[in-house]
């Protein structure tokens, strides 16, 4: 079965583009706004906010504080839809801090998305972020004793 999901694509594309002006507006109103009222939403550090008030607070907390000035740009990079109203996306998100000139790609996280379209529009109802980092020595010497133990 194919089917062509270029409007809902677009219509994705722009609910993301709505979190990334948001945060770099320091709203955190509006960012909450991209997700459902019963939002699962997992930081990259793996704290677990329940609740687009809940997201809303703690970013706004975040925005006034050490987020403030900052700067959130991303790309999606693939969106698998389950069916006409779920849809599963991946995207890369970075944050530039006041003063910095550029994006670090030190600091891009990959974050999965679960979104749901709820009267017409698309909102995100299950968010998980993290850092995006090659491993380290201890995981690399780890992941060749498993393959000689197999």
């Amino acid at each position: 079965m194919t089917q062509v999901w270029t409007a809902e694509k677009e219509e994705i594309n722009g609910l993301f583009n709505e979190l990334f002006s948001a945060w770099s507006h320091g709203d955190g109103t509006a960012f909450a706004n991209c997700f459902t009222e019963d939002v699962d939403y997992i930081t990259f550090f793996g704290q677990h906010l329940k609740g687009r008030k809940e997201v809303e607070s703690s970013h706004q907390e975040l925005f006034d504080g050490v987020l403030k000035g900052s700067q959130m740009k991303g790309r999606i990079t693939n969106i698998r839809f389950l069916n006409d109203e779920l849809a599963i996306v991946h995207c890369i998100g970075n944050t530039k801090m006041p003063g910095q000139k550029n994006y670090s790609e030190k600091r891009e996280s990959i974050n999965t998305n679960v979104v749901v379209k709820q009267n017409g529009k698309w909102k995100i109802t299950s968010f998980h972020n993290c850092r995006i980092k090659e491993p380290n020595f201890f995981i690399k010497w780890l992941m060749k004793k498993g393959k000689k133990n197999k």
